[in-house]
């Protein structure tokens, strides 16, 4: 039988809901090695305040341990001080990004087949003095991707985004052909590698309302989007628009295509939490290895309630684990 693939869960933020997310994660079924990368006494604390049985194995290189309902493998990465649930400190920012490192070291020796992620608060590794954008940054910079792209998914919805953690005052000028021809050519390519799409057929979003209406409303679609659609389309990529972002989203349109390139990130990807807020994934795309995670932040008025959701991160796993298994 061909051994199953191996998961790692980064438990992310220690004071979020990321802990309880991955004991929750212990009574799924998941057709997976699972091993969770976080404190091993932060998630017995945190699964007895929520009166959580949850047994907890810790993680063994050379024996691998399929995941069973009631259980949890743990790789232990120590907290730098305490954390209570809902109260960031910003001592264990180091501790936040070591669950990354290892789990990015992992999938780049073999160890892992993929990563998923819990949130992490990007303030508290600001202040701690990180240069610190985002996970999907980060891990382009940890495995040396030049162009990392960012997608979110729920159900056969995928949105892609051209830009990411930018004031919206700064999305024109950072879109450029370049780049769009760029972000394309991986979001083909990735459909193909990862989803086994033989012909992806994209659809590409206007910047301005009504896809800048011939001018009138703005001239990015004339003098940056066509141009980059054209190469895109030069290099084989099915890729149509600029389209209105108002109207492509229309369920009738949308079955038409396999993708949507939004031009930046409230502009895509409220239409995704809208369209499955609870089983949403979000992907990165251009890296040498798979990455998921949540759709959603750290919740830290829910942490500790058991009132949070695990939905999106079980989605997460599913996709990793989906994704790896078409490498």
């Amino acid at each position: 039988m061909r051994p199953l693939h191996r998961i790692a869960l980064s438990s992310g933020e220690p004071a979020g809901v990321g802990p309880e997310l991955c004991l929750a994660l212990a009574e799924r079924e998941l057709a997976c090695e699972l091993v969770c990368l976080a404190d091993r006494a932060l998630l017995t604390e945190r699964a007895a305040a929520l009166g959580c049985r949850v047994q907890l194995h810790a993680y063994d290189l050379m024996r691998p341990r399929p995941h069973t309902r009631g259980s949890l493998t743990v790789l232990h990465l120590p907290l730098a001080a305490p954390s209570a649930p809902g109260r960031l400190e910003v001592r264990n920012a180091p501790y936040v990004l070591a669950l990354i490192d290892r789990a990015v070291d992992g999938c780049l020796s073999g160890e892992f087949a993929a990563m998923t992620t819990a949130p992490v608060q990007k303030s508290t590794l600001r202040e701690a003095g990180f240069d610190f954008l985002g996970h999907t940054e980060y891990i382009a910079a940890r495995t040396r991707a030049p162009h990392p792209v960012m997608m979110l998914a729920a159900g056969s919805l995928r949105v892609a985004l051209a830009t990411t953690h930018l004031p919206l005052k700064a999305v024109s000028a950072a879109i450029t052909t370049e780049l769009l021809c760029e972000v394309l050519q991986i979001l083909d390519h990735d459909l193909k590698r990862w989803w086994r799409l033989a012909a992806p057929r994209i659809a590409v979003c206007g910047l301005n309302p009504h896809a800048g209406e011939s001018g009138h409303l703005g001239e990015e679609e004339i003098k940056i989007i066509a141009p980059a659609l054209s190469l895109a389309r030069a290099r084989g990529i099915d890729a149509t628009g600029p389209l209105p972002a108002d109207t492509v989203f229309v369920p009738r349109l949308l079955a038409g295509y396999d993708a949507v390139l939004a031009m930046y990130h409230d502009q895509g990807l409220p239409v995704v939490k809208h369209a499955g807020f609870d089983s949403a994934v979000n992907v990165t795309l251009g890296l040498p290895i798979v990455r998921t995670s949540v759709d959603h932040g750290t919740a830290l008025d829910l942490a500790g309630s058991g009132r949070a959701d695990a939905g999106s991160l079980a989605a997460a796993v599913r996709v990793a684990l989906e994704m790896s298994a078409a490498a």
